[in-house]
This record gives C-alpha cells, sequence and structure tokens, in this order.
C-alpha cells in the first residue's frame, strides 16, 4: 500500500454482523450504494459528501479494507427511494417494500435511536434520507 493522506471513514450501519455483511457485499461489488438518514447528518454537525470524495471503507474491526468514491449523492423523501436504488444496495432485497422495511428496523433500532438522541424516533415517506452511489476504487486487504 502506498503512503497516502488520511481519509474520512466511511461507516455503514454499526459494528457487528450487518456491517460485515455490508461491507463484503461492497467488497464483491454488490453493493454500489447506501441509505442514510439526513437527520444523521443533522445530529453530528456533518455536511453532506461532495460527489467525487473519497472515502475509507471500515470494517467491524476498524479496518480499513477499501477506498471508495461516491458518485452520486442525492437527499429525497423516503417515499421516493426506487427499485434501482434498492437493487443497487446489493443487500438480497428485490422490493421497495422488502427493502423498507429492512431500513425502518435498523432506523427505529435503539442503537439508531441513542446515536440520534432520540429515544422516540420514527420514519415516514417524508423522512429525508440521502442515498448514495459509490464505486471502489482500491482494495486495501
Amino acid at each position: 500500500m502506498e503512503n497516502r493522506e488520511p481519509l474520512k471513514p466511511y461507516l455503514l450501519a454499526f459494528p457487528g454482523p450487518l456491517r460485515d455483511r455490508l461491507v463484503a457485499a461492497v467488497l464483491s461489488g454488490e453493493k454500489v450504494s447506501t441509505t442514510g438518514l439526513l437527520a444523521e447528518y443533522e445530529a453530528e454537525r456533518e455536511e453532506l459528501p461532495p460527489v467525487g470524495e473519497r472515502s475509507a471503507l471500515i470494517d467491524s474491526d476498524g479496518r480499513e479494507v477499501a477506498v471508495v468514491e461516491l458518485t452520486e449523492v442525492r437527499v429525497l423523501p423516503l417515499g421516493s427511494v426506487g427499485l434501482q436504488h434498492v437493487l443497487d444496495e446489493g443487500e438480497g432485497h428485490t422490493s421497495v417494500a422488502e427493502w423498507r422495511a429492512g431500513h425502518e428496523a435498523f432506523w427505529h433500532s435503539e442503537e439508531m435511536r441513542e446515536a440520534l438522541d432520540d429515544p422516540e424516533f420514527t420514519v415516514d415517506d417524508d423522512t429525508m434520507v440521502v442515498a448514495e452511489c459509490f464505486r471502489v476504487v482500491e482494495r486495501l486487504v
């Protein structure tokens, strides 16, 4: 590995089995998109990443496993997420409803509510999400 500037971490889910599955899907090429809550960015007072930004994909052990580059960043209502984005997430969902049920379970989890500092947090069709598309530009493992 050549010397490079430190990259911002690219985190999928929380450390554990879900993150491990998502990182594996990225490394296999199945996962080329992800969806997060705009509320996460607001809670962390973080700006949305620009297209072209490169980040280090982090596994559950905290290791940098790949460099990813954002190819698209869209903010839209949850109810507007389409099937192609769902399929590009590479998690095996075959319908928007199935994808949404899985994501709602995650977003309504105790961990996410704690991260947002909102024990009652819920999503609906109008909840704003950040849909990101990316590509792996370098594998580090």
